[in-house]
């Protein structure tokens, strides 16, 4: 499986061809990050049966909207905008890309999931608790790549009504979904 090295690469290179203000203000990681040597949401989204046909696709475009994310709560990997408001219209900017990109593809569910995915984790920050968002990603990643699951549906329920155990209840959905297949 592709890790998240490969990912930002792959954003990198499509922002720049791209153009406009994000292609100016990228960025290579300011140091080594373990992590990325390990695949993010967007490879294990692209790693799953409804998504394998089009992985590439699917990676790319959910780099950008996690990109876009982490230039509204977190340390981005590509776009280094140094004013904080520029930084979060270009994660605005980021979204509708990668948004655009799945509409185009016409998955409908994956538009609803990663709209949930991004309501989601704005609502876990405002609450302060990075645990839930972590899991939103997790499990927004694996309803992309394996699709809907009445058991997902009910986890992000209890998100949404901010349950002390929603981020549990979230990764346990995910792993049984991904075990599906």
């Amino acid at each position: 499986m592709r890790t998240a090295r490969d990912g930002a690469d792959a954003l990198r290179e499509a922002l720049r061809a791209e153009g406009g203000a994000v292609a100016g203000v990228l960025d290579e990681p300011a140091s080594p990050i373990e992590h990325l040597d390990l695949p993010g949401p967007a490879q294990l989204a692209a790693a799953g049966p409804r998504t394998r046909d089009r992985n590439r696709e699917y990676e790319l475009l959910l780099e950008m909207i996690l990109e876009g994310y982490r230039l509204h709560y977190d340390e981005p990997l590509v776009v280094r905008a140094r004013d904080p408001d520029l930084a979060l219209l270009l994660g605005d900017q980021l979204y509708a890309l990668g948004l655009a990109r799945l509409a185009a593809l016409g998955d409908l569910d994956a538009v609803a999931e990663l709209a949930d995915v991004i309501s989601l984790t704005a609502q876990a920050h405002s609450a302060a608790d990075r645990d839930l968002a972590d899991a939103v990603w997790q499990a927004g990643a694996v309803s992309v790549g394996w699709g809907p699951s009445e058991d997902h549906r009910r986890a992000k329920e209890r998100a949404r009504a901010l349950d002390p155990d929603a981020a549990s209840a979230l990764r346990a959905s995910a792993a049984r979904r991904a075990a599906d297949s």
